[in-house]
Order: C-alpha cells, then structure tokens, then sequence
C-alpha cells in the first residue's frame, strides 16, 4: 500500500489506492473488471454483466430503511492515459506511481486517474462502511467513458431498478451539478502521397511542449494554448515566405484533452536558412510574450534535422495547414441561461499521421444546446471540406437537462448546508457526463453530480486535493442516509 492509506477517510483511500494498482486504459478494462467482480464475490455482494462490460454490484438497505427508494452509485472503470514525453510508463501494465504533494495526491509524470476512480472508490467504499446508513444500493460501474461513453451508449436491459442516481464524476467541491453539455466529434481525413524532398533544402523540427493541456470541455475557457494550433502558426509562415515543405506533423493525443505537444519536421531552401532562423526566433519571442500570463511553462524549441527523404504533396500541406489555422477552436459562446457557463465550444485534439498515406484530425465540439452544438459541428466539417478532407462524424451524445426542482437535489443542498454551513454552488458543467444518456434510458431518474476537488484532469499535471475527500465522503453518506 502507499502513503495515501494514511489519509482520512481512511476506507476510501485504501479503495482508491487498490484501484491505482490496476491497469484500466479506456477500452481496456478487463483488469478492473476483473477487480470488481473478485470484490464483490469477496464480500458476497449480488452484481450483474451486461454485454458491453459494465457492472452493477447490489446492496440491500440497512436496518431501518428498507422502504427507503434504490440509489444507484455511479462512476466509469476508465481512465485517461496521459504522460509527459519524457516519462517512461506502460498504461497497460503498470501500476499509476501515487503520492502525496503538499496538500494534494498526484502521480509521477502521469495522468492519476482520480477521474473517475475517486468516484469509483467511494461507492466502493459505501458498499462496505458498517457505519453506513442507506436504502438499498446499486454501484453502476461503466466502461469507456472517457472515449466514447460508450458503457452508458449500451447499458444493458434491467442493469437499473432505481429512482435515484448520484453521480460521482464531477470535480468541485462545494459544487453540485444538474446538467451537462453534449458532444459530437468530427473527424477529418487528408489523403497524401509523398514526393522527393528537393534539393538544397535544410531541414528542421519544431517541438511546441510543456502546455498545461488539461479536460477539453471543464478547462477551455481557461485560455489554454492548444498546441496543433501553435505548431501550424509557424508552419502557415514558413509558406508564406519561404517555400516550406512539410514531410510530419504529429500533435495531441486523445479527442477529450487540450493537446499538450506537437511537433512538424520540414524544409526550407538552404539560401532562407539564416533568414528563416531569424523569423523564427523573433516568433517564439512573440508567443513567450503572448503566453506568459496563461501559459508560464510554454516551451518551442527548433532544430536542424539531416536531409529527410520525401516530403508532403503540395496539394495536401496547403490544405492541412490551412484548415488547421483557420478551423474554430476554443469557446464559441457563453450560456446567457447560466451566468459563467460556457454554452458552445470545440477542441482540435489531435493530428497524426497514419497508415495508408492518411493524415487523421480528431476534434470535438460541445454545447448544452442541441441546435448549437450542430451548427459548430458544421462550421469545423466546412473548414475541412474546403480544404479537401473527407470529414465524418462519431453519433455524439446528448445534454443533460437541468430539473432545479427534483427532490434529490433538495436532499442535496439542505445535507450540504447542515453538514458544512454554507450554501453550495448549483450549476451545470460544460463537459459530457454520462447522465443524458442515462436519462434517454431512464427518463424517471433524479440525478445530481458532486465529488471532491480536482485540477488538471486528462493531463499529467492531474492532482485529488486531500482535504476535500472528507467532504466529499460525508456529503454522500449524509445523502444516502435522508433519501
């Protein structure tokens, strides 16, 4: 066990540190999977299978609240699988590598997974505190969330039998949420050949790093620099002046997280070569100058590569780096319904050149408004098409709409304020919880959302601040115990 079992509420920290120990990449959950059932038979707790993957585990009500209505616990198995460039770390089969920093628990140049395995680990822990008074429980489990919602997309027939659902997913203490926004991603594919690199070129790599990345829906009104975009700044100058070509463009990672890094290996005729250095240097000034205030680790460096052998046909390079600066990126529009709500945004998440002479760019547009969420859907599909890509979309998921008069929310706010003496914040999030589609499936369901404190989620900058664990853990028992 690690130095994180030391800490209060003790249950819940040993559950949230055996959860570290297992490997539980999007897509990949057949270890913790796994974990959960071997728990639940441990401690003879009835659970269910659906085909997809996710688990229910059962637990009838104690003594004394037999008539109270089912609860249903619900946290996704997944997590997001980020590291700084100059880690070493294998998300399939290692252990996260947990500690304590100051007044918060981090991982060692990775994402921490505390989303959602925080969530994870205090129903967990519910199921098991003697001390714990509840109506009958049922820790829903899903799988994929983070990539694609896809447990909540496929949630089996009968896995739900009850009234009330508290999800465990959100990330501000003293915060309960009552909506979220819906997604779509639209994905952009480039077709290329390659051709010889010209004669008497000098060739350079660009390495834009050490942004603060971080979730694209909770964070992208915080001005993060996205890096695909900074990278393609520079690329769209070398064109114009001086007749670069581009052989590699690789940036971002994962559709749900601002990009982090990127990198693009190109040529400029030997005769620019001083010229160019020049502007360059006068450029990386401008974003230091720029940045500094939103991003005070900003780093772009360049260097000289020996001769590459082939380079980008120029039909493509014009409509990749085109596209790429002109597509929309960022808040689109804040809510007038929710005062400080983002209402619309999209994300460039990657670009990557794959097999079969592709280049595939990954993006995601969300809004808490169906028809503006569509309407940003097209203006990033127009950008692309213009530009020559054959653009196709993912289904998307839907918003959650907010009920400001369900009773659970009520129980909420009122156990908040007599545990704590204050009022807690009431608001929606621009980010997509699993709960609309929830709802599409259980249109009878009262939904709130809290959870302790985290920062920097999706990046390896992602940190639990230790000591809203305890509030976080009262504020559900106190819950469970007055529905």
């Amino acid at each position: 066990m690690s130095e994180i079992t030391n800490l209060e509420p003790r249950l819940v920290w040993e559950q949230f540190d055996a959860i570290t120990r297992i490997p539980r990449p999007s897509k990949k959950e057949e270890k913790i999977r796994a974990y959960l059932i071997n728990w639940a038979q441990k401690h003879a707790f009835a659970y269910q299978c659906d085909e997809i993957g996710n688990i229910v585990i059962r637990k009838p009500a104690t003594i004394g609240f037999e008539d109270r209505p089912t609860v249903i616990l619900q946290s996704h198995m997944d997590m997001v699988c980020e590291k700084n460039s100059d880690v070493e770390f294998d998300f399939d089969n290692e252990p996260i590598r947990v500690k304590v920093d100051g007044g918060w628990v981090k991982a060692d140049g990775t994402t921490l997974g505390a989303d959602c395995g925080i969530g994870m680990a205090a129903a967990l822990a519910a199921l098991i505190d003697p001390d714990m008074q509840h109506g009958p429980l049922e820790a829903l489990f899903t799988v994929d969330e983070e990539t694609g919602l896809t447990g909540a997309f496929e949630l089996g027939e009968g896995m739900l039998t009850g009234k009330y659902l508290l999800n465990l997913d959100s990330e501000d203490e003293g915060e309960i949420f009552i909506g979220c926004a819906g997604g779509i991603d639209t994905i952009a594919t480039f077709h290329y050949t390659m051709e010889p690199a010209p004669k008497n070129y000098t060739f350079f790599r660009v390495d834009v790093s050490d942004l603060l990345g971080g979730h694209s829906g909770d964070d992208i009104d915080k001005g993060r620099v996205n890096s695909n975009k900074t990278v393609a700044r520079l690329l769209w100058d070398g064109m114009q002046s001086f007749e670069l070509k581009l052989s590699y463009f690789s940036g971002g990672n994962l559709r749900n997280a601002i990009p982090r890094e990127a990198y693009a290996i190109f040529g400029i005729p030997e005769r620019y070569k001083t010229e160019f250095i020049k502007r360059y240097n006068l450029f990386a000034a401008d974003l230091e100058q720029e940045f500094r205030f939103c991003e005070p680790n900003f780093r772009i460096t360049l260097n000289e590569m020996p001769q590459v052998d082939e380079v980008l046909d120029a039909q493509t390079q014009f409509g990749l780096i085109y596209s790429l600066i002109g597509v929309p990126n960022g808040v689109i529009a804040m809510s007038f319904a929710v005062s400080g709500l983002v209402e619309t945004s999209t994300n460039l998440a990657s670009v990557k050149f794959v097999d079969d002479n592709r280049i595939v760019v990954t993006s995601s547009q969300r809004s808490s408004i169906e028809s503006a969420k569509t309407y940003v859907m097209q203006m990033v599909e127009s950008v692309f098409a213009l530009a020559g890509a054959d653009v196709a979309h993912t289904d998307g998921y839907p918003g959650w709409t907010p009920n400001p008069q369900s009773r659970l929310l009520e129980i909420t706010v009122d156990s908040y304020k007599q545990l704590f003496g204050t009022t807690p914040k009431v608001r929606a999030i621009h980010a997509g919880l699993e709960c609309g589609l929830f709802l599409e499936k259980y249109p009878e369901l009262e939904m709130v959302s809290f959870g302790p404190t985290l920062r920097g989620v999706h990046s390896p900058d992602e940190r639990l601040e230790i000591a809203t664990v305890p509030k976080f853990w009262d504020l559900l028992k106190e819950v469970l115990r007055c529905i």
